[in-house]
């Protein structure tokens, strides 16, 4: 593997968190600490424990998602969950159109 190409892997990968991020909540709320077991099992790459904490605050912070906390009684303590905003859904949409276009599928 081309030096080249693990620079592309990490660019596309731990430095764009964000997309990762929008794209599993946008298919179902999770916990932070969820965030990064699903990123590891969808798309093959675990990222720091606090990297993720730290994209979960950006992203609430621009309103691209939201949190809540959610008493669950069998799980003990409630958990903060995160949802994807109608702002974050556009910017995911935003972004795949991007790297298809850079893929050339447009």
């Amino acid at each position: 593997m081309s030096t080249a190409y693990r620079r592309l892997v990490r660019k596309l990968t731990i430095e764009n968190l964000w997309i990762y991020v929008l794209s599993l909540l946008r298919d179902e709320p999770l916990y932070g600490y969820e965030v990064r077991d699903r990123i590891f099992e969808k798309f093959g790459f675990k990222p720091g424990k606090i990297t993720c904490y730290v994209v979960l605050y950006k992203l609430e912070k621009e309103n691209l998602i939201s949190s809540r906390k959610v008493d669950e009684k069998s799980k003990g303590a409630p958990r903060k969950y995160y949802f994807i905003t109608e702002k974050g859904l556009k910017e995911i949409e935003k972004a795949r159109k991007l790297l298809k276009e850079l893929a050339g599928e447009l």
